[in-house]
């Protein structure tokens, strides 16, 4: 009897520890608690900021920028930065920069906000940068010493943030990728999956599609096997008459005639009064009906996607320039949190305070309460 009794303590003895053994395993390995649906980007300070350094950048985030996110209902926070902010031409760390990336964390951490850590412009990429010819002058997809500097700027991002939980940070490792091949961007994409791998196997990793994360592109996208803790990304700003009206940047920036949403954006009248040197441009907003419908036909591959991976899916820059009617900014606002509740898909508007942002650090007050109220009514994070 005692025999039997030891025997069967034995078996329950072990089943305890292989328990113990597969729940732990299964913490390490399986899938971590990052979860993000409404949220907005921190664009302008530790990235496309050439003015600002010093107190100026200090004082462009503080900590009350990251409790309003938080009290207004934004449960996270993109933060792109350049490597220009955070390494100099010899590759030598500029520390204000990551004091300020770490104090942005840290207040995410106490504001109750997951966070993104967007690589967003390297010297050996730019989503817009391009030779006198016009051919993209990016460096990164034919340098293997380009991509290993890739690669070793994440080895120290991640020396320095790995004891961030991996619950609460995450890591995109490039913004709008340009490559001439897709296949390109797919074996960078392996390369550096495999290195930070190596180093944080449980990290969250955001990887966005070819051509500047485009939607038309995700169905060319390899996306490492068997990888829970990944999210795919696209960025959307369609129609460029409507979200870029009036930007100075950008050739449709030039037009100045009345455009309508939904519908078709450009009346014949109005194309007719158009410039000659714009015609080209408008003349496919005058055929296209852009509403809702257009927005989920838009989506369909990056839903599909999505599905096909199993993966989270994550529109990481979406918004309307500053000067564009409110109205029209409003309808198109609308049926894009529509289609993003539908289909789940997480975001981050471009942007929190810049040209296409809510709220101006000037005046230290919203510039546009109206869109923060109908960001706040869609649907949230489930607990």
């Amino acid at each position: 009897m005692k025999h039997l009794l030891f025997s069967l303590a034995l078996i329950a003895v072990t089943m305890l520890v292989l328990s113990a053994c597969a729940t732990k395993n299964e913490t390490n390995d399986g899938e971590n608690n990052f979860r993000i649906k409404r949220g907005t980007n921190l664009s302008h300070w530790l990235s496309q900021n050439n003015e600002d350094r010093g107190e100026a950048r200090e004082k462009h985030i503080q900590e009350d920028d990251f409790a309003r996110l938080d009290s207004l209902g934004f449960d996270f926070v993109r933060i792109p930065i350049d490597e220009v902010q955070f390494w100099d031409e010899q590759g030598n760390k500029l520390p204000e920069a990551w004091k300020l990336l770490t104090f942005a964390l840290d207040q995410c951490g106490k504001h109750h906000l997951r966070a993104i850590v967007d690589l967003h412009i390297i010297r050996s990429h730019y989503f817009n940068a391009v030779n006198e010819d016009g051919a993209n002058a990016n460096t990164l997809f034919t340098s293997e010493k380009a991509q290993q500097d890739l690669i070793n700027m994440w080895y120290q991002l991640s020396d320095e943030l790995k004891g961030y939980s991996t619950d609460s940070v995450a890591y995109e490792f490039m913004n709008e990728p340009v490559a001439e091949d897709h296949e390109q961007w797919n074996q960078l994409i392996a390369k550096v999956h495999k290195a930070l791998r190596e180093r944080e196997p449980q990290r969250t990793l955001v990887i966005g599609s070819n051509l500047w994360q485009g939607y038309q592109t995700m169905k060319y996208l390899k996306v490492p096997e068997g990888d829970k803790n990944i999210v795919l990304s696209f960025h959307y700003y369609n129609p460029m008459l409507l979200t870029h009206y009036g930007a100075w940047w950008t050739p449709l920036g030039k037009y100045t005639g009345k455009i309508n949403y939904p519908g078709v954006l450009v009346s014949k009248e109005d194309y007719e009064a158009a410039p000659d040197s714009l015609k080209p441009e408008l003349e496919p907003y005058t055929k296209e009906v852009w509403n809702i419908d257009h927005i989920r036909a838009d989506f369909k591959d990056a839903i599909e996607a999505a599905k096909k991976y199993n993966l989270q899916l994550f529109c990481g820059e979406w918004g309307v320039y500053e000067p564009v009617d409110r109205e029209l900014a409003y309808k198109w606002t609308k049926d894009m949190l529509t289609v993003f509740d539908e289909f789940n898909i997480a975001w981050t508007t471009w942007c929190y305070d810049a040209d296409f942002g809510f709220w101006d650090q000037k005046k230290h007050d919203f510039k546009d309460k109206p869109l923060v109220d109908m960001l706040m009514n869609s649907k949230g994070l489930e607990k």
